[in-house]
């Protein structure tokens, strides 16, 4: 079990924003996807910060409150991201989500760029698969 890595689980079409994007653009993306927040990147796909829901919620009340969509992705976003390496175990990644940690952990390179994201859920899927391959070949 210890060979699954996170490569082979990650998402690689990650939903991600911008530093300078609006709030409701924000919005819009995450309503388009599955994931509810990502990676903040910059023009080079760096990751510098992270979108959470919680965030956009937070934001958007006063927003709609204020009928004004002045506020950028920037004065919102985490500036400490938890990322991963494609390399990672599974093991490892899933003792590092069991208490108080993000749901999903940006995937990055050795230069930090985005390759990936990786959620609760894809984790537990390689644990299932894995536990199948057990259950069908007992040792």
């Amino acid at each position: 079990m210890h060979s699954l890595k996170v490569k082979d689980y990650m998402t690689l079409q990650a939903v991600s924003f911008t530093a300078g994007m609006s709030l409701t653009a924000a919005l819009n993306k995450v309503m388009q996807s599955v994931t509810l927040g990502g990676p903040v990147i910059d023009e080079h796909e760096k990751v510098i910060g992270f979108l959470s829901e919680q965030d956009l919620l937070d934001e958007l009340i006063k927003t709609s409150y204020h009928c004004q969509d002045t506020h950028t992705v920037q004065e919102c976003m985490h500036k400490d991201v938890l990322s991963v390496s494609p390399e990672m175990s599974i093991i490892e990644l899933a003792d590092m989500m069991k208490v108080g940690k993000p749901k999903m952990y940006p995937v990055v390179d050795d230069k930090e760029k985005l390759v990936g994201m990786i959620t609760r859920r894809d984790v537990l899927r390689a644990i299932g698969k894995s536990l199948d391959e057990c259950f069908q070949h007992p040792v």
